[in-house]
């Protein structure tokens, strides 16, 4: 029984503990398109997430609510920013994003201004 422990999905005690229900019209964290097995509420990988974390000096302990909410911001930045990428892709009628496209969202969006000349 001590691996059926290890097996049990990190997030799905902060759903339960206080994480909000979707309302009419939204879309609950885990929804997307539908995999194989257990439900995720997080796409990214939590170990890799916290091993980022704790690669900061600055940080000594990260809770799993934490690192969750670290992974699911990460997850809704990138879908922000390759959905407005993509914008860029179709106007130069492309449906593959390249580069150039994030460029031209970094600069057009404010948003994203923290991100100028990171790209280079």
């Amino acid at each position: 029984m001590a691996a059926a422990a290890g097996a049990v999905p990190v997030p799905v005690p902060v759903a339960v503990a206080g994480a909000e229900a979707a309302g009419p019209g939204e879309e609950a964290a885990g929804a997307g398109p539908p995999c194989p097995g257990p439900a995720r509420l997080a796409r990214l990988p939590l170990a890799r997430v916290k091993a980022l974390v704790k690669a900061d000096p600055d940080v000594s302990l990260a809770s799993q609510e934490a690192v969750f909410v670290l992974a699911r911001a990460t997850e809704l930045f990138v879908e922000t920013i390759a959905k407005d990428a993509y914008v860029y892709a179709q106007q130069g009628k492309r449906k593959t994003l390249q580069r150039k496209d994030l460029d031209n969202a970094i600069e057009a969006i404010d948003e994203f201004a923290f991100l100028e000349g990171t790209l280079d």
